[in-house]
């Protein structure tokens, strides 16, 4: 009688198996339970105190916890509809150019080649209120007579973030959605204008129905980067100026490593994730619906 053996794929995805078990599922489950418990930097040995859903709970009555979830919630929600905007009408000016569009498009890539902090380095210094290229063109163009503190007041500080966030990352709605025009059939659009259809009706009736999952599938991929935002706000603002700008992934920071309760942060880090899934289910369904209604149209 052969002895047993496992079957061959499960050999060869064994390796991988083992390194995602040590890097994700372990970290998973030590987080999720010292999320439980009263653990601190600080008392290596509070890491065994477990305390239940005290953690929580706490958070359930935290003002500052929840004007940081609602401000996350605030820049993801105008973060991305900002985005679809520029990306759509973008997009669209491509598809139309009748030279250079490949050099157009590389170039229209070009904000995603940046990391997030060194586009956080690069909109601190254009926001500086000193020497930032900002203040220097307007006070140069005779709109402002002074320095504006773009990220020492704490709503012009959130706007600043918005503008970075906006830049870097409008590139991949052009990018889905221009993929979408590129490979619309021009049957239809040519049908709608026989049938003396305005642009404006054109592009609602025909053109954006088509293109709509594409958009929804750049708002899945960006609802995941912007609700987990650190590094732009790390670098630009620290969460300041007096808290006005800290978002959830910015007050896990401070909470983890400043404050050094690791439990409460961790309980903070689920409700984070929590969000991330609930955006992600939103823009899925929505998915499924505009590729629904393209195959019942098309």
């Amino acid at each position: 009688m052969q002895g047993w053996r496992l079957p061959a794929p499960v050999l060869l995805l064994l390796p991988t198996g083992i390194v995602l078990a040590a890097v994700v599922v372990v970290p998973l489950i030590l987080s999720l339970y010292s999320s439980f418990t009263a653990f601190r930097l600080t008392q290596p040995d509070s890491f065994y105190v477990f305390i239940g859903w005290r953690n929580y709970v706490r958070l359930m009555w935290d003002v500052e916890f929840w004007i940081a979830f609602g401000r996350t919630v605030l820049l993801l929600t105008v973060a991305l509809n900002a985005e679809m905007l520029l990306g759509l009408m973008l997009a669209m000016l491509v598809e139309k150019a009748t030279r250079g569009q490949r050099l157009i498009r590389t170039l229209m890539m070009f904000p995603m080649m940046f990391s997030p902090i060194l586009v956080g380095f690069q909109f601190k210094f254009l926001f500086n209120d000193n020497v930032g290229l900002i203040n220097n063109a307007l006070q140069s163009l005779g709109l402002t007579t002074q320095a504006i503190p773009w990220l020492i007041d704490g709503t012009l500080a959130f706007w600043a973030i918005l503008v970075a966030e906006i830049w870097s990352s409008t590139s991949v709605f052009a990018i889905l959605i221009l993929a979408g025009l590129m490979a619309m059939p021009k049957e239809p659009i040519e049908a709608a204008r026989v049938d003396g259809c305005t642009p404006w009706q054109t592009f609602r009736y025909v053109t954006w129905p088509f293109v709509m999952p594409f958009a929804y599938i750049a708002m899945t991929i960006r609802s995941l980067d912007v609700a987990r935002a650190y590094d732009i706000v790390k670098i630009m603002t620290d969460g300041g100026p007096a808290k006005r700008t800290e978002l959830l992934w910015t007050m896990v920071a401070r909470t983890a490593y400043s404050d050094a309760r690791m439990g409460l942060a961790n309980a903070m880090s689920y409700f984070a994730i929590l969000l991330s899934i609930a955006f992600t289910v939103y823009f899925f369904r929505k998915l499924a619906q505009a590729r629904a209604q393209v195959a019942a149209e098309w």
